[in-house]
């Protein structure tokens, strides 16, 4: 048994409760109210939903580049400098990554993993010894799914993907895609592709946000990567009153994989609560992966981030909510449960 005490962002509205999380054999098995000395705040492990841990190899190497020149398959930097990589060297880098955010309060990456079935091998390989998870959205042929645990397409302008749509309803398992990136053309027939998640809608307009609402898709929202590739500002206040809205960092080349960077610039910039970035950051990403975390109520995964809540940047926050949301970085972070 173990004990987590300080101030607990408890239930779906993060409601700050003093007192101590009681963990058996990795589940919660009580939240309890009690007159406590810690100052730490535990909140959920973060669910980073969308990511390409392949960039690893290539960090900042597309500074300044357009949408084009820096990611967009088959021809671009991105693709070249994994073509390059060896094995290993794909391997080690991708490691190093979920180690990196492993260590900084992040249960889970659901990754678009290129390079069909090698691809996905090579991110279970790199994900092997370690507690974070890699949720992988495969690429290329419908075989990828014998290794992976999704499809992910890059978006309906670039291919035909009906039949990897299809693979996925087979089996059973999500299917998404980029949508609306670079402008509002792919939008409607990723629609049609009747998908489980769509990436990025930064051109989502009234028409779009009515078909997601009927759809019942979630949307990942990236709003730092959609500003380092100049490519527009996803309208998250809209998409979040239409559906469910999480919270990725995308490609490791263009930004560190932060999800308190993340969570600040999206409250910074946009109209939405501390509370409702936090649920994207957190518990939207846990419920499109159906991971049974980004909550913290009895019964549920003890997948928990503890901050020091007296450190040097925290101390004297009014509001627990809005520190971690606005204030907390990864300095903060002294122990990540998963």
């Amino acid at each position: 048994m173990d004990e987590l005490t300080g101030t607990i962002l408890a239930g779906e509205s993060f409601e700050p409760i003093r007192g101590r999380v009681v963990v058996e054999d990795g589940r919660i098995a009580a939240i309890e109210e009690a007159p406590v000395e810690s100052d730490a705040i535990v909140m959920p492990a973060f669910v980073n939903a969308h990511t390409h841990l392949g960039d690893s190899v290539a960090k900042d190497a597309a500074v300044g580049l357009s949408l084009e020149e820096a990611v967009v398959p088959p021809d671009s930097l991105k693709h070249r400098r994994l073509a390059a990589a060896s094995h290993d060297e794909l391997v080690t880098a991708m490691r190093r990554t979920l180690r990196h955010v492993g260590r900084t309060g992040t249960v889970s990456c659901l990754d678009f993993r290129e390079f069909g079935v090698e691809g996905a091998r090579a991110l279970r390989e790199a994900a092997a010894p370690l507690d974070v998870e890699a949720f992988i959205f495969g690429s290329d042929d419908p075989a990828v799914l014998d290794v992976a645990d999704g499809y992910g397409a890059s978006g309906a302008n670039d291919d035909d993907f009906t039949a990897e749509r299809a693979a996925a309803s087979e089996r059973d398992v999500p299917f998404a895609i980029h949508a609306g990136e670079p402008d509002a053309t792919d939008i409607h027939p990723a629609l049609d592709l009747d998908p489980d998640l769509l990436i990025h809608m930064v051109h989502a307009e009234g028409e779009h946000l009515d078909r997601v609402a009927d759809q019942s898709v979630p949307v990942v929202a990236c709003p730092r990567t959609n500003a380092v590739l100049d490519v527009g500002t996803p309208p998250i206040r809209d998409l979040l009153d239409h559906t469910s809205v999480a919270l990725g960092t995308d490609n490791v080349m263009l930004n560190p994989p932060s999800m308190f960077r993340e969570m600040a610039y999206t409250e910074r910039e946009f109209d939405v609560t501390p509370r409702e970035v936090l649920r994207m950051a957190t518990t939207a990403g846990a419920e499109i992966a159906g991971l049974d975390c980004g909550v913290i109520e009895p019964g549920r995964r003890a997948a928990l981030t503890v901050l020091d809540g007296d450190s040097d940047n925290l101390a004297g926050s009014a509001d627990p909510v809005a520190a971690v949301v606005r204030r907390a970085t990864e300095l903060d972070v002294e122990r990540v449960l998963f």
